[in-house]
């Protein structure tokens, strides 16, 4: 099916051919709805009878729609014309690798930091369990401004997590024995016929990244036979004899990539790319060091044998200490995961007394203690005295808890220590918390409220601020000489808000310093634990498990040792008592969006049941905007859920979007990626095009920013923490669209989260302390009390007689207020409803006020893991 200029494919007009291959003609088009250029791929038609291409055509569709990452090609739509499919893209410029590499082998620089961006794309579509199998130069694009797009599902895996059938997401799978992939690039398990996992995609590119560095095919020999032996028996060229400006350090990366045993090799693309980056700055620096100073004059004889005997001596002492600083230590060898739970409800690891571990759970929408053998088996609800206690550290010697009576939100309150084995609970003097550790002597007991830090003696009394801080302390630890404390900060609760850091202060208060900086960027690093013998400190970022060894010479601090690599997000992590096991929790994170009948109560999936959250809907109804979870991408489609479009990109996190109500735009605020800067509010097209930021030169938090129903004005304010750190100050701001200036709301001191009823009459907000809901008329200007209770999430009612909110007394449910009877109802019971999301729970309403929101549909389960450093 050639097609010529002007045809139509749908809302797509051909404008020309780009090019061919074995898939299929791929022509540049025009998408006359959103007025944009895009690539549409054809299948030809004599592959349509073909069941295996055309089986293959939709893989390649599904695989490469179901991720979300700036190296991987977005596609847009699948479509079908007079029976032949084709498959609608981003549209790219610049050349494929195979066509760049027909001019010589790339730059060193730019060799590397392809393949980190390649290892990256492979690290996205890994964590959803999909391995690509055909990774070669053709399916890498390099496009003009320097990113490298994966092509190509077409030969894509599903690797099922236990339990679960690919089958829904990807199709039928590849028969054990098949070869899959093209030759040259294909890994040994590959070419064996055997099943190929993510260890696969990382062979084949360490074959990719030894031809950007040489310009020549690794394994390549006359015959697809001899190339295949070639794979399976040679060793890999020596990149040094073949490019001289190949360091050694990228040499080993690179033979490690290509280890003939895929236990051997990198065990995932996330550790490949940490690898590459991690020596390219200073491989580079000492490679160009290497080539300097060619021309300088000619020293004396006696006075240059001097020199070079001095340099040697000097040069071996640097080489021994280089040695000794730069080599990568053998990490603790982790193996046997072993499936502790089997419930997948959420979940969090307390501690552990030799022979149970202690679990927070979540079941039936109420946290719950529970204990499980460490061997594993079904959970034992273990009674708290009172409901709200929630304990979160259980003492050196096992016998008690150390809880919080919290209700409510933010989750703060009285500190107490409760028997594990019952008996009656003690008050820990004034002590107000959010989170606490006893020091491992038992004599002293760090707690952090919000952002204020204190050490006292075990049982509360004679406690001291030794700090504060900008955000949220928790994940307290203290050192195994009981002689500082180890501690997290964010910027926010959820998954994915802000930055976390770790720190480590004297417990006198001196030496504050911070844990692993400039290690990575954005900041993610929490949740540490000591190892059984202390030698390691464990945390947790990217969600998997790092190892911090013992300092050396020149890093006291040691450098962080990757100890798992797995495809689930792990957390909690946990050593056991005589140091052979480390315990955690392995989740995988979905939703479900659930519509709320309630005439009768019945929960059911709404577009189809997507992972999605924070929907909004135009002023007519007919469009919808949601934000993927956990992904944080926003999109837009009809109601009927057709005409899917993604607005944002990571690395921008979208929170709460809002129609205007001309319904050409929409605004959402993104939370602050470091402590430094502000939350702000972008305003991005419906149609798409570039987020901007709407106030970009005002200094404070911008958060759930409302139009006014006539379109003149958004309504926003800060967090509830700006409220509090700014209680004289009205919180409460609006925007002008004609004037672009900015105004505050009169006595909203210590109040968030606005919003604006339907006919712009009137305004409700939120106490800082969330248990206020504030109504303001905005003809008189007077504010009034509407409801007490602990609300989140307002929303107002289609005409604008009711406000519906999420309780957070601990209950669940949703409740109705009205506005001519205050009086608080429950309308929708959660005790068997688990939600989930960005802050683990959120709700919205359709145009028909049907409740809407997120059941958590992912699994947390714990695992052991056989540990020996």
């Amino acid at each position: 099916m050639h097609l010529g200029p002007g045809t139509i494919l749908g809302d797509y007009e051909i404008l020309s051919p780009l090019g061919a291959g074995g898939m299929g003609e791929v022509y540049r088009a025009r998408d006359s709805r959103l007025g944009r250029e895009v690539a549409v791929k054809v299948l030809p038609v004599s592959f349509v009878r073909d069941s295996e291409r055309l089986r293959r055509f939709e893989q390649e569709a599904r695989a490469a729609a179901a991720l979300n990452h700036p190296n991987i090609l977005v596609v847009y739509q699948m479509g079908m014309q007079e029976d032949v499919p084709y498959l609608v893209s981003e549209l790219l410029e610049g050349e494929t690798l195979r066509a760049r590499l027909s001019r010589g082998p790339l730059p060193l620089r730019v060799a590397i930091d392809s393949g980190v961006q390649i290892a990256r794309g492979l690290a996205a579509a890994h964590r959803k369990g999909i391995v690509h199998r055909d990774l070669k130069p053709d399916n890498l694009f390099l496009t003009k401004d320097g990113h490298v797009k994966i092509l190509d599902f077409g030969l894509a895996r599903v690797v099922p997590h236990e339990g679960e059938s690919s089958a829904p997401t990807l199709g039928g799978q590849t028969a054990p024995g098949v070869l899959m992939g093209t030759v040259g690039y294909m890994s040994p398990e590959q070419v064996r016929g055997q099943t190929a996992d993510q260890r696969s995609d990382i062979f084949s590119l360490s074959v990719v990244l030894c031809e950007m560095l040489t310009g020549r095919s690794t394994f390549e020999k006359p015959t697809s036979a001899e190339t295949m032996a070639a794979i399976l028996n040679e060793n890999p060229p020596v990149l040094a004899e073949l490019s001289a400006t190949v360091p050694p350090g990228l040499q080993r990366v690179v033979q490690r990539g290509l280890e003939k045993d895929p236990d051997r090799r990198f065990q995932s693309a996330a550790d490949l790319a940490f690898a590459l980056e991690a020596l390219s700055d200073g491989s580079l620096t000492a490679l160009a060091e290497g080539h300097a100073g060619t021309g300088a004059a000619k020293a004396h004889p006696r006075r240059r044998g001097a020199a070079i005997l001095a340099g040697v001596v000097v040069l071996a002492i640097l080489a021994a200490l280089g040695w000794m600083e730069l080599r990568t230590p053998e990490p603790p060898s982790m193996t046997n995961y072993a499936q502790l739970t089997h419930d997948g409800v959420q979940k969090s690891l307390i501690g552990s007394d030799g022979a149970r571990l202690y679990i927070s759970a979540i079941t039936s929408a109420v946290q719950e203690i529970a204990a499980v053998p460490v061997a594993g088996g079904e959970l034992a609800k273990t009674e708290m005295p009172q409901p709200g206690m929630i304990p979160f550290h259980l003492s050196a010697d096992g016998s008690q808890f150390l809880a919080i009576d919290a209700r409510g939100v933010p989750f703060r309150g009285p500190l107490w220590s409760v028997p594990v084995l019952g008996g009656s609970p003690r008050r820990l003097g004034e002590t107000i918390g959010n989170d606490a550790a006893w020091s491992p002597d038992g004599r002293l007991l760090a707690y952090a409220d919000q952002g204020d830090l204190y050490v006292g003696q075990a049982d509360g009394s004679g406690a001291k601020k030794l700090l504060t801080v900008d955000g949220l302390i928790s994940h307290l630890v203290w050192t195994p000489d009981s002689g500082s404390v180890r501690f997290d900060t964010s910027q926010g609760f959820g998954t994915g808000i802000g930055q976390h850091l770790l720190w480590e202060v004297a417990a006198d208060g001196s030496k504050l310093h911070r844990l692993l900086a400039g290690w990575h960027t954005p900041p993610d690093e929490c949740c540490g634990v000591w190892s059984a013998d202390g030698r390691y400190f464990l945390f947790v970022s990217q969600g998997q498990i790092w190892a911090l060894p013992p300092g050396r010479f020149l890093h006291p601090e040691g450098k962080p040792i990757a100890v798992t690599s797995s495809p689930m997000s792990l957390s909690s992590p946990l050593a056991s008592a005589d140091g052979k096991k480390l315990f955690l929790v392995g989740a995988t994170f979905r939703g479900e969006l659930t519509r709320v009948d309630t005439r009768n109560g019945a929960f059911e999936p709404y577009l189809g049941g997507i992972s999605a959250e924070y929907v909004s809907f135009s002023k007519d109804g007919q469009w919808i905007a949601y934000v993927a979870y956990p992904e944080g991408t926003l999109w837009r489609c009809r109601a009927d859920g057709s005409d899917k479009a993604q607005l944002t990109f990571p690395p921008l996190r979208a929170v709460l979007p809002q129609w205007s109500p001309d319904g050409r735009s929409l605004v959402f605020f993104e939370f602050p990626v470091s402590s430094s800067q502000p939350a702000r509010i972008y305003q991005v097209p419906a149609e798409g095009g570039t987020p901007v930021q709407l106030i970009p030169d005002d200094p404070l938090n911008q958060q759930d920013p409302n139009w006014s129903p006539d379109g003149t004005r958004i309504i926003f304010a800060g967090s509830a923490g700006d409220a509090a750190d700014h209680p004289a100050t009205p919180a409460i701001r609006t925007w002008d669209a004609a004037t672009h200036r900015v105004s505050a709301i009169a006595g909203s001191q210590r109040m968030f989260s606005p919003r604006w009823s339907p006919d712009g009459a009137k305004l409700v907000a939120l106490s800082d302390d969330s248990r206020t809901l504030m109504l303001l008329d905005m003809k008189t200007g007077q504010w009034s009390r509407l409801a007490q209770g602990t609300f989140g999430w307002v929303n107002w009612s289609k005409d604008g007689q009711s406000i519906y909110v999420l309780d957070f007394t601990g209950k669940g449910g949703v409740l109705r207020i009205h506005l001519d009877d205050p009086k608080v109802e429950s309308v929708v019971d959660l005790k068997d409803f688990v939600t989930t999301g960005q802050f683990g729970g959120w709700l919205a309403l359709t145009p028909d006020d049907s409740p809407l929101l997120l059941r958590d549909r992912g699994t947390q389960d714990v695992y052991s893991l056989d540990w020996k450093d």
